[in-house]
């Protein structure tokens, strides 16, 4: 293994922002994995770190595979996460929002162009992502529809779901799509929790992880057996908003199996205490994302449904 610094920022204010890599192997550039872009990504930097103990074992055992190089890096923006900010601490912008970047640009702009610097040419790239949206997931990999990855390859996860979904004007500056438009065959890896640790869905999205690169011959190892992926398109999921504002309370578990009118969840009045809203699915299908904190607006996305 080796340690080394992929980019570093000087501050006027705080010690110097040095981004961390870990090398494994050497040779051809076969797989990258990122983890925290953002300031509260804690479970996706801890996968990460997972990833790096599990590496530096195959490595002294010899089960990498020959010429190929394998890169980790647990977290872009700790700056922001030793603050417990999400987004970049002095302007509240989202590095994972400026890709590719400029060397040039506002600082965000900068750590994104230094940091894509390092990642080009790799095979293939895995971010540990999280949603834009406060709550917690079932397990998955979704692939970004560029048309230059083939979407067969989410099986080799072995993750129950995979997702293939359209890419939005919003995600052409995303680590993602950039990846794959300089022909990286680029996927995120969801593992459940965010801003906490879930150490059950972490080992769940480390043997996926290690499950690809057996499938992939870039390590020999043995895993845990895992699902025999079920591959569909994003318009096969169905989003429910919630009808009202208050406090919310959720009724299903992630991956619970619900029937069309299934009371996912109810909203209560946060003065009298009465239930001002139910959530109902329209659809019947499995649960893949809930919606995770004690307030809520009005509108907001509470469950994901895949149908």
């Amino acid at each position: 293994m080796k340690k080394k610094t992929l980019f570093s920022l000087k501050s006027p204010y705080r010690e110097q922002l040095d981004v961390i890599g870990y090398s494994f192997g050497r040779g051809k550039k076969a797989l990258v994995i990122v983890g925290a872009m953002r300031g509260n990504e804690v479970q996706q930097m801890y996968v990460c770190s997972r990833m790096v103990q599990e590496l530096k074992r195959l490595e002294a055992d010899g089960k990498l595979a020959e010429n190929c190089e394998i890169l980790v890096i647990p977290c872009v923006n700790y700056y922001s996460m030793n603050l417990g900010k999400r987004f970049w601490a002095m302007d509240n912008t989202d590095i994972n929002r400026m890709f590719p970047g400029y060397d040039q640009g506002e600082t965000t702009q900068r750590i994104a162009a230094g940091v894509f610097e390092q990642l080009q040419g790799y095979e293939y790239g895995i971010q540990l992502a999280s949603f834009y949206q406060q709550g917690i997931f079932l397990p998955h990999v979704k692939l970004m529809d560029t048309g230059f990855t083939d979407p067969g390859m989410l099986k080799d996860f072995g993750l129950e779901f995979g997702i293939v979904r359209k890419p939005r004007p919003y995600d052409t500056t995303t680590l993602n799509y950039n990846w794959q438009i300089w022909e990286t065959k680029a996927f995120s890896v969801y593992a459940n929790a965010t801003d906490e640790i879930d150490e059950k869905a972490a080992c769940e999205a480390v043997n996926a992880i290690l499950r690809f690169m057996d499938n992939r011959g870039l390590v020999s190892t043995k895993t845990p057996p895992g699902y025999r992926t079920v591959v569909l398109d994003e318009s096969e999921t169905e989003q429910i908003q919630a009808g009202a504002a208050g406090l919310f309370f959720s009724t299903v578990e992630i991956g619970a199996t619900v029937e069309k009118d299934d009371i996912l969840g109810r909203i209560v009045d946060p003065f009298e205490c009465t239930t001002v809203g139910e959530i109902r699915t329209p659809v019947s299908g499995t649960v893949y994302f809930a919606y995770h904190s004690p307030l809520i607006n009005e509108k907001t996305v509470c469950f994901k449904i895949i149908k």
